[in-house]
């Protein structure tokens, strides 16, 4: 898996800004699929310092609660169980996967959950300021980087 220049949300000296996601449309398709699904958005929060991420608390009858997540900088999008603290956990939501893909990059728990050792010093884009994060900071999968909490 290939991660772009800026996906973990830190940039070097030598890099422009960060691309942003568009965070109307998001809360604009989440709401729109909860509806859908018979079900109500609980709690949208934008990404603030140091959560890198949007994440969308949904109720939808079948599944009880889980959280949608969306990168603040790159259109990649996944699901969990749990977001908290520095804890994500990371779940596939099947029937989701297809409202949100002509959007998105859907990533499953298979994508998410990667080792980080199998795609470092790969074709990777990662700039010198993320990869000082990841030293630092030790993630063990690419959700990790991807989905971080990191200072």
């Amino acid at each position: 898996m290939k991660l772009p220049n800026g996906i973990a949300g830190f940039f070097d000296s030598k890099t422009n800004e960060l691309p942003q996601v568009d965070g109307k449309k998001f809360k604009q398709l989440c709401f729109d699929f909860a509806i859908r699904n018979d079900g109500k958005v609980i709690d949208f929060n934008t990404p603030q310092y140091p959560r890198k991420f949007y994440y969308v608390q949904v109720e939808i009858p079948y599944n009880n609660q889980f959280y949608i997540l969306l990168n603040q900088h790159y259109p990649y999008l996944a699901f969990a169980s749990v977001v908290g603290d520095w804890n994500v956990e990371f779940i596939n939501e099947p029937a989701c996967f297809e409202y949100f893909s002509p959007s998105y990059k859907v990533m499953g728990t298979e994508e998410l959950n990667i080792p980080l050792n199998q795609i470092l010093g790969k074709e990777n884009e990662l700039n010198s300021g993320e990869l000082e994060q990841i030293t630092h900071w030790e993630p063990k999968t690419v959700g990790e980087i991807i989905f971080n909490y990191w200072d």
